[in-house]
């Protein structure tokens, strides 16, 4: 058994790789090659947290594995993640354990991957602006990802918090100095909404984050933050001016996704307002963006397929370059 550590995952496996991972994940689920239930939600009102287990087979790949993510606000005011995760990867031929694996980087990989993936596939491929909502811990690999997927020029980040937002955006610059983007931090977002190819959102908002009247046609949209019911990041309008709009899962994302479950739920939209998921595309079942014009969203609220396949190929690559720690129980 492996104990695999954020450094070591970092140092095998770059947003590159992970973007293959995760839409190699997406086409097993689309082929019917894994089992995905929902995962199970438990909500700690005492700490005002959540613990939520993920587990999946992927007979695909012959692993399985189950992914044990918390989510609590106010760890960082102690000083730990505000989603402390662990990974546990299994062999599906023994059953035995091949890894443990730091799952707040895992997921924080996986989860930017999608935005990568989506963004890849349906926004504008000239899309040269871009901006994030949320500066939080899952706003890095967001931005890596977008820039992996797009030779983009601008980078935008808005948060509540704007102090915050402009230090994020100073490091994010540093870090990713490569790509030729300029990270730039905005106190008002509606003074570049008008102008944006692509919007990434990654908050945990009861509310939308932001105006909806002002998005240009053929901008390509990633809902990713908000995973409950309650939660609504995209606004109404935006839902309505979608032409297209897809999911990881259809069947997940009707049970969890308030961007979708408010609107349906007053009567806007119905379930047939949503195009499909993702990996329906990737293996030719549906249509993808068929104008530079079309408004195009993608709708994402994490699938544990994700996790185990992402998982699985970091393992591989960490014997192939002998990382990771071997342990025994």
């Amino acid at each position: 058994m492996l104990l695999i550590s954020a450094q070591e995952m970092r140092q095998a496996f770059p947003m590159e790789e992970v973007i293959v991972a995760v839409k190699e994940a997406y086409k097993i689920l689309a082929e019917g090659k894994s089992i995905v239930p929902l995962r199970t939600n438990i909500p700690v009102k005492k700490h005002n947290g959540q613990i939520l287990f993920m587990p999946s087979y992927v007979e695909g790949i012959d692993f399985a594995g189950i992914k044990v993510v918390s989510v609590y606000p106010k760890n960082v005011e102690k000083g730990l993640p505000s989603v402390p995760a662990t990974m546990i990867l299994v062999d599906g031929e023994t059953g035995v354990v091949n890894a443990i694996m730091d799952g707040t980087y895992l997921t924080r990989l996986r989860t930017g991957a999608a935005s990568g993936v989506a963004t890849e596939l349906f926004s504008n491929e000239d899309a040269k602006k871009a901006i994030i909502f949320g500066a939080g811990a899952q706003a890095e690999t967001q931005i890596w990802a977008l820039l992996c997927a797009r030779k983009l020029e601008e980078v935008y980040v808005f948060d509540v918090d704007f102090n915050k937002a402009k230090q994020f955006a100073e490091q994010m610059n540093q870090n990713f100095k490569n790509y030729g983007a300029t990270i730039t931090a905005v106190e008002n977002a509606d003074d570049v909404l008008p102008e944006v190819d692509i919007i990434t959102t990654v908050t945990t908002s009861k509310k939308p984050v932001f105006n909806g009247k002002l998005i240009k046609k053929g901008v390509h949209i990633n809902g990713i933050g908000a995973y409950t019911p309650e939660m609504q990041e995209i606004p109404e309008e935006a839902i309505l001016k979608a032409d297209k709009i897809y999911v990881d899962s259809k069947s997940a994302c009707l049970a969890e996704a308030g961007d979708l479950i408010v609107p349906i739920k007053k009567g806007m939209i119905t379930e047939e307002k949503i195009t499909g998921d993702i990996g329906d595309y990737i293996i030719g079942k549906l249509p993808g963006r068929e104008s530079k014009e079309e408004i195009t969203i993608f709708k994402s609220v994490g699938l544990a397929v994700q996790d185990v396949v992402t998982a699985a190929r970091i393992y591989e690559k960490a014997l192939k370059l002998g990382l990771g720690k071997s342990i025994t129980l």
